[in-house]
């Protein structure tokens, strides 16, 4: 029973997070204004969405109307730009840069003649890209790729492409004149004020002088206003919490305390509001919400370390500042020592900033690991709308990167017993990346001499023993197993373990279809029957192909080439697909493939996918025509309920939108307002087979997790527990697997559920009960 005192704390602890949000929300906001970035703002980038369809619709029509009659000569060069290029990547850009300048904390850049300058300028930068492009294809995407990933503006990054052109036997661009430029940005100007009314031209007098600016009106600041308070709403940080998360209820929403922050959070995302979930499933979802955290001195310690030495490990990637070389001596008369110092410092700024940028996340991670270096916490748990589960708080999680996943251990530990000793062995295997090794490798591994010397290593002196670990396959979960290992088997320093222990399934989405149709010959190959050792089906794949593809490619044939088409095979991959994942897999190989060789060999590989997984391949595409043939009988959505009681509502939906892929600034989207067009057929059919596939694995776990008491997570179709409790757990999955399956025929409720006009295929040649002996179902 939560305490009053305790929830107080919390609701304290809240209020921090919703104070930190909204100062994080604010400093962005002035630190993008204060480098004329306001278009990236919450209310630069919502009232560009906004006004853009407007803005569009009314430059086509005056374009419409200009091109009926003469211009004086002046007038039409203008013009003749301004028909040059699409009317959305011109007011795109238009908006883009009135918002940067007349939000921007330096007056000057509000000027009439700063904006509408600006505007030319951009909108003839762009066409001048799509020149080189059009020109030199090939030259400019070796330039793109080769120079544009420097943090640099769009205009060094124009100066730069034009440089290098200007190099080449391309005819040279012809630039505007500064006059046309202005007379085209003040064309744009003119349509954007007439367009919205949220902004306009005024004069200000400075003595005998004279200067025209570029104002929002009242009508835009009451539109921003509104957009600024949503966006509030929605800032607040989200943290794990210092006491048990608040139960979700029918209607009541759970995890935080405070309404300020549980409206952020829906206990079933992008789901339908007015669905209600069944009890079992909320049941699920409030237990793994009662498992109390703590954090992991020992990889604090190493990554505190790390931090300080500004070392990169995996996915840890702190913060590093290179240092600017020193200015020459001579810089003021040695043009050439300048010009090499200024190369030098360039690479140096452009390294940190990249630095800088790919060490967000370690940077937010140590963070709030600060803030919970001593404490017990809790996570709170959501739902996305097929059921599979999700933490609320984006770090500390079990599903973190690697780095994130070896900073958490169950704050509960067990005694250690002789199978948990087993366990902490397949882990600390695993981790080092023999995870495709037999069950009984991985439990011997630790105790080969060499294999224990290292963990030793590991464990005592992480540091001055960096090499040993830094390269394996998780390098921070594994040294935190080798801590764990050492500690508990080895020196027996600690008679307790809470460190979290994965397994995981054997392609999930293909042991749900066996299942769904009966298929024994799939089950054998994803571990779904008992056998000694793990199933390869892309190997068996790659072999049954092996006879029928061309002659030139069978020294060079081999799982690898067959691996993503197989994966894929539940995501209703198609041959266009295959096409695409073969030819990666031979020319990594040094192979080049012709289309009719990559033709034969795509019909190859799907003959023996049909040969192999019969069952899930017609599951697939009776799932396809149904769906088609209920989106033409009228359904808007289709909907169903797992055995764990979760209601799926598939609502896709196509929306009115058009991409622009503009040369310099990137890629943007435009919503068309009321831009539902209706049913998206297309992707309802290639969706819901995955998306079945998704809940029903969740609907798995689900069930599984409301059986078993000690401390557990998730991560999609994986889980996690202490290493005394992982046989009781495995055992149980494989038990809810063999329910689900033998006692029910889901796919004819599934088929009752979209209203399937045809009974959907059986094999039938699998007893889903012998799944309680496999050791590889889930491993």
């Amino acid at each position: 029973m939560l305490q009053d005192a305790d929830r107080e704390r919390q609701e304290a602890f809240e209020r921090q997070q919703i104070a930190g949000g909204l100062t994080r929300l604010r400093e962005q906001t002035r630190t993008l204004e204060n480098k004329d970035y306001a278009s990236a703002t919450c209310y630069g980038t919502a009232s560009i969405d906004s006004l853009l369809p407007y803005f569009i619709d009314t430059v086509n029509a005056r374009k419409k109307e200009r091109s009926k009659y003469k211009t004086a000569g002046h007038e039409n060069k203008a013009l003749q730009h301004i028909l040059s290029i699409d009317t959305e990547s011109a007011c795109a850009i238009t908006l883009k840069i009135v918002f940067d300048k007349v939000f921007s904390f330096r007056k000057k850049n509000s000027t009439v003649v700063s904006v509408t300058e600006s505007i030319g300028k951009a909108i003839e930068a762009e066409l001048q890209m799509r020149y080189y492009e059009k020109e030199a294809p090939a030259l400019f995407a070796y330039l793109k790729d080769a120079y544009w990933h420097q943090s640099r503006g769009t205009e060094y990054k124009r100066k730069q492409m034009q440089t290098c052109f200007n190099r080449s036997d391309i005819p040279k661009w012809k630039h505007w004149e500064n006059s046309v430029q202005i007379q085209i940005g003040t064309w744009f100007i003119d349509l954007l004020c007439e367009s919205s009314g949220w902004f306009t031209k005024f004069t200000e007098f400075k003595g005998k002088r004279r200067c025209n600016y570029i104002y929002p009106t009242e009508k835009f600041f009451k539109f921003k206003d509104d957009i600024v308070k949503q966006t509030e709403l929605f800032s607040p940080l989200s943290w794990p919490m210092i006491v048990e998360p608040k139960d979700w209820g029918v209607l009541e929403s759970g995890g935080y305390y405070l309404n300020d922050l549980n409206r952020c959070h829906d206990m079933v995302r992008r789901g339908v509001p007015s669905s209600i979930q069944g009890k079992k499933t909320r049941e699920f979802l409030n237990k793994i919400q009662k498992v109390p955290y703590r954090l992991n001195s020992f990889t604090i310690t190493i990554s505190e370390i790390l931090e300080a030495r500004q070392h990169e490990v995996g996915k840890f990637r702190p913060s590093i500042n290179l240092e600017e070389p020193p200015k020459p001596l001579d810089i003021a008369t040695n043009e050439e020592a300048k010009a090499e110092w200024k190369k030098k410092a360039n690479e140096i700024h452009t390294k940190n900033v990249n630095n800088f940028r790919i060490s967000c996340r370690t940077r937010m991670t140590l963070n709030v690991m600060q803030e919970f270096k001593d404490k017990v916490y809790w996570i709170p748990w959501s739902f996305d709308y097929r059921g599979r589960t999700y933490p609320i708080p984006s770090f500390l999680t079990p599903q973190a990167d690697d780095f994130g996943k070896s900073l958490i251990r169950f704050a509960d530990e067990s005694e250690i017993t002789e199978d948990g000793k087993e366990w902490l062995a397949f882990h600390v295997a695993t981790t080092f990346g023999l995870d495709k090794a037999t069950m009984d490798e991985r439990k011997a591994w630790p105790y080969i001499p060499e294999n224990a010397s290292l963990i030793k290593r590991v464990a005592t002196d992480p540091i001055d023993n960096i090499g040993d670990w830094e390269g394996v396959e998780e390098p921070w979960q594994f040294a935190a197993a080798c801590e764990e290992f050492y500690s508990v088997v080895i020196a027996k320093t600690r008679s307790t373990t809470g460190l979290p222990v994965a397994t995981d399934a054997t392609c999930s989405g293909m042991q749900v279809l066996a299942g769904l149709a009966r298929d024994k010959s799939t089950a054998s190959m994803v571990n779904v029957i008992p056998s000694n050792e793990p199933q390869d089906a892309y190997k068996v794949i790659a072999e049954k192909a092996l006879p029928n593809i061309p002659e030139r490619f069978k020294p060079y044939w081999d799982r690898k080439c067959t691996k993503r088409t197989v994966m894929t095979i539940p995501y209703n991959a198609k041959p266009f697909s295959n096409r695409s994942y073969i030819r990666v897999a031979l020319k990594e190989k040094g192979i080049e493939i012709e289309p009719e060789e990559l033709t034969q060999t795509v019909k190859a590989v799907r003959a023996a996918m049909e040969e192999v997984f019969p069952g899930p391949m017609m599951v697939m595409r009776w799932i396809e025509k149904e769906v088609t043939r209920a989106l033409k009988n009228g359904a808007t959505e289709l909907s169903w309920v797992t055995p764990s009681g979760f209601r799926v509502t598939q609502r896709l939906m196509k929306m009115n939108v058009k991409r622009l892929d503009l040369k310099l600034m990137g890629r943007c989207q435009i919503s068309i307002p009321n831009g539902e067009k209706g049913v998206d057929t297309l992707h309802h059919k290639n969706a819901t087979a995955p998306n079945l596939i998704h809940s029903l694995d969740a609907s798995l776990l689900h069930i599984s997790a409301v059986k078993f008491n000690p401390p557990i997570a998730l991560i999609h179709d994986s889980v996690l527990c202490r290493a005394t409790d992982m046989s009781h757990l495995s055992h149980l999955v494989r038990d809810t697997y063999m329910h689900l399956f033998a006692e029910h025929d889901y796919l004819s409720t599934f088929a009752e559920s979209i209203g399937a006009e045809t009974k959907p295929p059986m094999v039938g040649t699998l007893k889903p009960e012998s799944v309680i002996e496999s050791t590889y179902f889930f491993c």
